[in-house]
């Protein structure tokens, strides 16, 4: 019995047979979506992305951006605002392929990387995935910690280790969300980002009375008098394009559940650059008048309400941060990795287990932290310092990725797959592609020596820009001198 590749529409389907079932390369999760099951419009699609914007690291986005590079609070703001414009370009190309044939993320890598070459940029996105889930779940437990300690004296006594048993408590409702599927991440979504928003602004307002809006956005930047502006600048826009760049890569985990490709363009435009904006500025103003509030400046949103004298308004305000970190958490940081660790092995990892071994890994990661706070191990390394310095950095070496998919699949494969051959090893495309492993390691290896060569700095710097760049014109040329190759061999051929 033979598999095929079926068009509706606009859509491509796979109708499965045993040829496909035994295959090494597939399991039900990894299929791709059914038509009938591509269901979320654009206000899905935005609901999605609001829901993932608002959280604590963007709220932090504004005052790192003023404090490590060097902006002014106008300047960080109109940072964000640029970068997230720029990153619409890679998120709405590399939905594409996964909104016209219903694919996830590592299915697409096997186009560009191979079948089990696929891997390698698979599990770079999931390790850093998991970073991420780690560092959210972190904050969600410790939300989950100020609430019991609002409502319950008793608990409030436990100090670190009722942070640990939150900590776990929020793990599990991650997990819980997230293998109950698709359809649950959407109902999470769609419930949560109109909530948000309306505290977010509630929020606002509130700070409006506390401190002059005119005031924050006129402090000046931190950097040298004689310092140029665009130096400073594209180095925070660098950093801002790499908080997303996972997203950009593994997008088709969401778009392949688009009800067209105008739904999955209009969501992200929609929800992305605007609830970015509007919520790093919030973390500014709430910033600057927690010194009002509290008598101290505090960056951490979690912190800074736990600090207010009014146990009924904490236990409020917690629960709804359990909400935004839930629904970024689940999105953002663990539906990728659940894919990428099910393409390792998909006969024997399906997505149960998938999602299982994204948490333990989380759990792994930040081990010395839940140790830190159960005052088993001392450590000067903080959770902010992880996700501000590595997690970014390591972020922006996915830009040769991005460059790489967007190149393969329009302007190599010309916006054609052969859905069979992507669930079949040794068919159309190969074990190991030469051209993405070579395009990925050549900006790779380019980063790491800038590190030590002065003269080369700026290509670390702009890290995802090069990269994605450098990525995509080493696999242009790679790719089209193995077409010119297989065509010439062709023709020779008797």
């Amino acid at each position: 019995m033979t598999s095929k590749s079926v068009q509706q529409g606009e859509f491509y389907e796979l109708e499965v047979d045993s040829d496909l079932k035994q295959s090494s390369a597939y399991n039900d999760d990894l299929a791709p979506t059914k038509v009938h099951e591509r269901t979320w419009n654009k206000w899905n699609i935005t609901a999605l992305w609001v829901g993932m914007a608002i959280c604590v690291p963007t709220y932090t986005l504004g005052g790192v951006l003023t404090a490590y590079f060097g902006l002014s609070v106008m300047e960080a703001l109109l940072t964000i605002l640029v970068a997230n414009v720029v990153l619409l370009f890679p998120l709405t190309l590399n939905a594409y392929p996964g909104t016209k044939f219903g694919i996830p993320f590592p299915v697409l890598l096997r186009s560009s990387f191979g079948i089990v070459g696929s891997n390698i940029p698979c599990l770079i996105r999931g390790l850093v995935a998991c970073g991420w889930f780690g560092i959210q779940t972190m904050f969600g437990g410790l939300a989950i910690h100020l609430f019991l300690s609002a409502v319950s004296s008793s608990w409030a006594s436990l100090g670190g280790v009722g942070e640990v048993i939150g900590f776990f408590i929020f793990w599990s409702l991650n997990m819980y969300v997230v293998i109950r599927g698709a359809e649950s991440i959407k109902w999470l979504e769609t419930l949560s980002a109109p909530l948000l928003l309306i505290v977010s602004i509630g929020l606002m307002i509130w700070a409006g009375g506390k401190v002059s809006f005119t005031d924050i956005l006129a402090t000046p930047a931190n950097r040298p008098e004689e310092a140029g502006f665009w130096g400073y600048f594209f180095g925070g826009l660098t950093a801002m394009v790499g908080f997303w760049a996972t997203l950009s890569l593994n997008i088709p985990d969401f778009s392949r559940y688009a009800k067209s490709q105008k739904d999955q363009v209009l969501g992200q435009i929609i929800g992305l650059p605007i609830t970015m904006f509007f919520f790093a500025a919030l973390g500014v103003v709430l910033t600057a008048a927690s010194s009002t509030l509290v008598g101290e400046t505090i960056s951490d949103p979690i912190s800074l309400i736990g600090k207010i004298d009014s146990p009924f308004w904490v236990a409020i305000a917690m629960v709804l941060i359990i909400i935004a970190t839930l629904s970024t958490n689940t999105a953002a940081n663990v539906v990728s990795p659940t894919n990428d660790f099910q393409n390792i092995a998909p006969k024997y990892i399906n997505h149960t287990r998938g999602a299982l071994l994204t948490g333990f890994v989380g759990i792994a990661l930040m081990s010395w932290e839940l140790l830190k706070k159960m005052g088993w191990l001392e450590s000067d390394v903080s959770v902010e310092s992880m996700y501000s310095n590595w997690l970014l950095g390591y972020s922006s070496l996915l830009g040769p990725i991005a460059g790489i998919m967007i190149v393969d699949y329009f302007l190599i494969k010309r916006q054609h797959l052969d859905l069979v051959a992507l669930y079949t090893p040794n068919s159309l495309y190969p074990t190991f592609n030469s051209a993405g492993l070579t395009a990925f390691a050549v900006p790779v290896a380019i980063t790491l020596i800038a590190l030590n060569v002065s003269a080369l700095s700026w290509f670390y710097s702009y890290g995802w820009f090069t990269g994605a760049f450098t990525g995509a014109l080493v696999y242009f040329i790679i790719a089209k001198l193995q077409t010119s190759s297989v065509g010439q061999a062709e023709a020779l051929s008797p």
